[in-house]
């Protein structure tokens, strides 16, 4: 790949900044929705239109857009007839980024005792909050940590 250009060959909204880069390959809300499901069990184009509702050209640009950018990659399913759609490795390392919005979600876009899905883990229970730690694992935010631009 060509720095500073991304996947289709149009400009990165900021060269420098990987949060620029993310947003500019998996940023708006039906990617981002697509791969949560695909984390759920979601595999055809079916799957996705029925959990998603979103209509059938936009699932279609998403969904190769996807596969483009080494997020998701095309598979013959079991039966043979037809194509499904698996998370790459690439696509594996958002579970973070999913999960940390689903928490934001949970702590800001619910009333108190309103009722909403719950992430949890093997033994049933809530996955704990994330939480960013420096490399000595002691917690940061963002009045304890600086941006520095690699030269």
């Amino acid at each position: 790949m060509n720095p500073g250009r991304s996947f289709d060959d149009t400009p990165w909204t900021d060269p420098t900044c990987p949060v620029a880069r993310t947003l500019d390959l998996v940023g708006d809300r039906w990617t981002l929705l697509i791969i949560r499901d695909a984390m759920d069990g979601a595999r055809s184009f079916t799957d996705f239109q029925q959990r998603t509702g979103v209509a059938r050209n936009i699932l279609t640009d998403r969904l190769r857009r996807l596969v483009d950018r080494g997020v998701l990659e095309r598979q013959t399913a079991a039966s043979g007839r037809r194509q499904v759609y698996v998370l790459t490795e690439s696509g594996r390392d958002l579970f973070t980024v999913i999960v940390a919005m689903r928490q934001w979600g949970e702590r800001h876009t619910f009333a108190r005792h309103e009722v909403h899905s719950v992430l949890v883990d093997k033994s049933g229970l809530p996955v704990a909050q994330l939480c960013p730690a420096d490399s000595h694992g002691a917690t940061v935010d963002m009045d304890t940590t600086t941006v520095v631009r690699n030269n």
